[in-house]
């Protein structure tokens, strides 16, 4: 726990796991964040400011990332990450939340919604993963293979966190050196590279067409428009298969969109918690 008492790092389902808490003086309502891969609650630090103004707001480090734990012993599957938020969030006596996922924590919210829809008011999705398929079992062998985790090291160091940032958003312009920095950070760490292991081998497929049509838990898509990592397309086909949710496209926008565009987010994300339908007329979807 830190001095601001606001960061906290607690075991859960046998793994340390790292989340910020932010507790507003009047909000009732708790929104939690979940990453995407290869990140961290470093990518909500834009969206986190303008969430806790209205709610209560847990951002959370899902293992391996961040400042949770590396273990090499912890299943990384989706369904077990998922099994673990919510046995954090029984931890802490939470129950009616808006769950927001970006990229693969879009995933692991729908497997949150799945395993335990009462816990979840309403889930918001930003760009997140969709329709992948288990790893080929080649890979998966693969991942047996001793120092296996410093071809995963390499392969990391060689596309670069600039490659990477480039790829995620729209606008180059705005990669500087505190946004690069705050996404290589947790790489310095070499037990992630291990743990990355262990989630390849781990790491099962997403949620099925019939998984999905079963959710119930009022869901907006927000998606960005040129996102060249999960395209619009998984977007649009999301949108048909969860039977209760809308979608929104931010134009000039592309995969990292709470980074992008985060107060456009907070504004649909406001609208659609409220029930006021005016900001969703004209989008695609």
């Amino acid at each position: 726990m830190s001095d601001k008492d606001t960061t906290y790092r607690v075991n859960v389902n046998g793994v340390d796991v790292f989340y910020e808490y932010y507790r507003h003086p009047y909000a009732k309502e708790t929104f939690v964040l979940l990453h995407g891969f290869l990140s961290s609650t470093f990518s909500f630090r834009h969206l986190t400011p303008l969430l806790k103004q209205d709610f209560n707001v847990i951002s959370i480090d899902l293992p391996p990332f961040g400042n949770s734990e590396k273990s090499n012993k912890f299943i990384y599957s989706y369904e077990n990450l998922g099994k673990t938020v919510i046995k954090l969030l029984d931890q802490l006596n939470l129950q009616d939340i808006y769950l927001a996922g970006h990229s693969m924590g879009g995933q692991i919210a729908l497997n949150i919604m799945k395993m335990k829809p009462d816990l979840v008011q309403k889930g918001i999705l930003l760009c997140s993963s969709g329709y992948l398929k288990r790893m080929k079992w080649h890979v998966s062998m693969l991942s047996y293979i001793p120092f296996f985790h410093l071809y995963i090291k390499l392969w990391l160091t060689r596309s670069g966190v600039r490659k990477n940032l480039e790829n995620v958003v729209h606008d180059i312009q705005m990669i500087n050196d505190e946004m690069m920095f705050g996404y290589l950070k947790p790489f310095l760490d070499d037990d992630i590279f291990k743990a990355l292991t262990r989630m390849i081998r781990d790491r099962e497929g997403d949620l099925t067409v019939p998984d999905l049509k079963e959710i119930q838990t009022p869901c907006l898509l927000i998606w960005g428009k040129h996102d060249r990592v999960v395209p619009l397309n998984v977007g649009e086909r999301l949108k048909k298969d969860l039977p209760n949710s809308q979608m929104i496209v931010l134009d000039e926008t592309g995969h990292l969109v709470p980074e992008e565009k985060p107060e456009e987010v907070k504004q649909h994300i406001l609208s659609f918690i409220q029930g006021n339908n005016k900001v969703l007329e004209g989008q695609p979807g």
